[in-house]
């Protein structure tokens, strides 16, 4: 009987994914997801998957009249393409994290009546995990205190390389591997007095960016380490005292393991403003700040800055669980 897993579309549903199924070692495990988005760059080549399936599906959210006939008539095709795996490979659970690439494998299953897990990452509900919420035989989701697991699953290496911060020295910008315009322009702004403080700039800049913020920085003659894509984000994070970043679930809770303080800049369009409610959830816990781009100032962050992070750093350390995935692992695993 195998283990299926299936959603995706953006990085921050795939890490959970990959972080999950990292630990699960010999276990029977299939990947159902999407040819577009990023589902194949991250698990085409993967070996540990007996399978991977990617179907021809599309968001039926901000499409028009047109745009959702076509989506529900590729979801209706894609739906029976994903019964036929699941009846197959004899699956004993799905286990669904949400994206349109979700959406096939996780209404196939209710019809197989094949028991569906599903892991919320953000604070504010992905439209189809709501939709999906009353059919689940679970629902995870590490800001609501009914959930069964709390911890959220982040691979090891981030609690392996986190250490108390409390002078900084070293300041890391995430702007995620698209990279954020918001947070390259802070960064710039910010460089020149980050520079008269002895502070290290490292900058997550976006792929298409980077040539053209190295050089803003050759223009002020201050030396940044910038980068795009990267497979080693655990190990820039570790080396950073403090963040400035997008509140992504799945950069927020990396930060959070490898006890890094951050000011979290939310993406301001995205859907249901869940990066806002993702970076509230640990302002409120007093473990980092919030500003919305529009309220950003120079002097705002120079003030935080100025802050020792010691305390926030320690409460992130103690806050934070490392058995969130093994948890998810040993729940598929009883099934």
């Amino acid at each position: 009987m195998s283990i299926v897993m299936t959603g995706g579309g953006t990085g921050g549903h795939l890490a959970i994914i990959k972080a999950v199924k990292e630990e699960l070692i010999g276990s029977d495990l299939i990947y159902i997801g999407s040819q577009k988005g990023q589902d194949r760059a991250w698990f085409g080549e993967d070996k540990q998957f007996l399978q991977k399936v990617f179907l021809d599906t599309q968001g039926v959210v901000n499409q028009g009249i047109f745009g959702k006939i076509k989506s529900l008539y590729m979801l209706t095709k894609a739906t029976l393409q994903a019964r036929k795996v699941l009846k197959a490979s004899n699956a004993k659970v799905v286990f669904c994290v949400g994206g349109f690439s979700a959406a096939p494998t996780s209404i196939a299953s209710k019809l197989l009546k094949i028991p569906l897990v599903i892991h919320e990452q953000n604070a504010s509900i992905g439209s189809l995990n709501k939709l999906l919420r009353p059919y689940a035989h679970t629902f995870i989701s590490s800001y609501e205190e009914d959930s069964p697991i709390h911890a959220y699953p982040i691979k090891k290496e981030f609690f392996e390389k986190s250490r108390i911060r409390d002078e900084i020295k070293t300041v890391i910008f995430l702007g995620g591997s698209q990279g954020a315009m918001a947070i390259n322009r802070l960064a710039l702004d910010l460089a020149s007095i980050l520079k008269e403080k002895n502070i290290n700039i490292i900058h997550q800049a976006g792929e298409k960016n980077i040539e053209e913020v190295k050089q803003s920085y050759r223009d002020l003659g201050i030396e940044a380490e910038v980068f795009g894509f990267t497979t080693e984000l655990s190990s820039y994070m570790a080396r950073a005292d403090f963040a400035i970043a997008r509140a992504g679930a799945s950069t927020l809770w990396e930060l959070s393991a490898i006890a890094c303080p951050t000011l979290f800049i939310p993406y301001p369009y995205a859907a249901g403003d869940h990066q806002y409610h993702n970076a509230k959830f640990l302002e409120e816990q007093g473990v980092a700040w919030l500003k919305r781009e529009g309220d950003i100032t120079i002097s705002s962050v120079i003030k935080i800055l100025d802050i020792s992070m010691k305390e926030r750093s320690q409460k992130l350390q103690n806050m934070i669980k490392r058995d969130g995935t093994m948890q998810i692992v040993t729940l598929l695993k009883s099934f």
